[in-house]
Order: C-alpha cells, then structure tokens, then sequence
C-alpha cells in the first residue's frame, strides 16, 4: 500500500486541467509563483517576491506542465528566457479574462518533493485567493467559504468583496 507521503500530489493534474480548461474556452491561463532561489524567472520582474507569469500557447515555447516543474520560454523584453518553477512555488492559476481559477497553499523544499502540503511558519502567509478562485489542501479546510462549490446559506455563490466582478491586478 502507498502511503500518504508517497504518493503523487493533486498539484499538477490540477494545474494541467485548468490549463486545458482555460485554453478550451478561448481565456488566457496565468499562473502566480512565489519566487524563491529554487524559481528560474528573470528577477526583474519580480514584485514582492511574487510573479505572475501568462502560460498561454501564444506567449510560450516548448511548454510543460510536468509533476514537479512547469518549464517554458518566453519572451521577456524582446529576450528570450528560460523559465522553471517548481510546482510547490505555484499559488494560483487563473483565467485573465474573467478572474477564475484556483489557489493553492505553498508547499516549503523538502515536503513539496513528498506532495504534502506544509502550514505557513509565522514569517509567511497563505496568499489571498482573487474572487472567483479557491483554496484547495489544507489551508482551504481553514478557510470558511474557500472550497470548490462554496455557496452562501441562501444558495448563493459567494460574491467578491467589493460586490462587483472580479479585478485583476495586472503585473508586467
């Protein structure tokens, strides 16, 4: 029997899905990563310590969204690059045009390799999911109205905070 440290984590099926979900429907696919020494992205454009990365067919070559790192290349300031993310540094993919998509709660090095899913020590935080996006692991189960389907008691889905559609930060 497989234990639960080794078998596979949801992570990349999850990503591969909405990936082909947001390409089937003609939407854009980002990703949000958080930039650590492990991530190969060009620094410059990161804020924060977090990149937002567009994976779509038109803005990448040789893309792959494998069990442990999504590699590509692309265009950055007319230069080409060479981008890895390991998929533990993946917090969020989304579809730009209507804000929907997922968040995932980041995985630290060593547990990432074994799939599990690691609590935020007390210098990080879990990252706010944008409207339209839910948690998914642990931290979702800590999150009230975070989970896939979540529907307020009048049978509503839940609505964005500030009672409109969705927005998107736009980082370049």
């Amino acid at each position: 029997m497989i234990s639960a440290l080794e078998s596979t984590t949801l992570r990349p099926y999850l990503l591969r899905a909405l990936y082909e979900w947001c390409t089937d429907h003609g939407f854009t696919p980002y990703i949000a990563v958080v930039v650590d020494e492990t991530v190969q992205v060009p620094r410059e454009y990161v804020k924060n310590g977090e990149i937002v990365l567009n994976i779509s067919y038109d803005a990448t070559s040789s893309l792959k969204i494998g069990n442990e790192f999504i590699e590509f290349k692309a265009r950055f300031a007319g230069t080409a690059r060479d981008i890895i993310v390991p998929l533990g540094r993946v917090v969020a993919i989304y579809a730009r045009e209507n804000g929907q998509g997922m968040a995932f709660p980041p995985l630290d090095a060593q547990a990432s390799e074994a799939g599990e899913v690691v609590a935020p020590t007390s210098g990080q935080s879990t990252p706010e999911p944008r409207p339209g996006m839910h948690l998914v692991g642990e931290a979702a189960e800590s999150e009230p109205g975070m989970l896939a389907g979540a529907e307020s008691p009048d049978g509503e889905p839940p609505r964005p905070p500030n009672g409109g559609r969705p927005a998107l930060k736009r980082v370049k």
